[in-house]
C-alpha cells in the first residue's frame, strides 16, 4: 500500500505529530502509515483523510 500523508501533509504544514494528535494515534502509527507497512482501520483512514482534506481512495493507493 503505498499512501499521499507526507505529501499532503507538507502542503498544510503539519508534522506527523500535529497529524497524530489531531486523528488521536502515536506519532510512530503516522510514520508507519506513510511508510505504507501499516492498514489503518476504516476509521482512522477516515479521521487522517478528513484532517488532510481529502479522501480515502486519494489517500492510499492499494496496489
Amino acid at each position: 500500500m503505498k499512501t499521499k500523508i507526507k505529501e499532503l501533509r507538507a502542503r498544510y504544514n503539519l508534522t506527523q505529530e500535529d497529524l497524530a494528535k489531531k486523528v488521536g494515534v502515536r506519532r510512530e502509527t503516522i510514520v508507519f502509515l506513510e511508510k505504507g507497512k501499516y492498514n489503518p482501520s476504516l476509521k482512522l483512514a477516515h479521521d487522517v483523510a478528513k484532517v488532510l482534506k481529502t479522501t480515502i481512495d486519494e489517500l492510499f493507493i492499494f496496489d
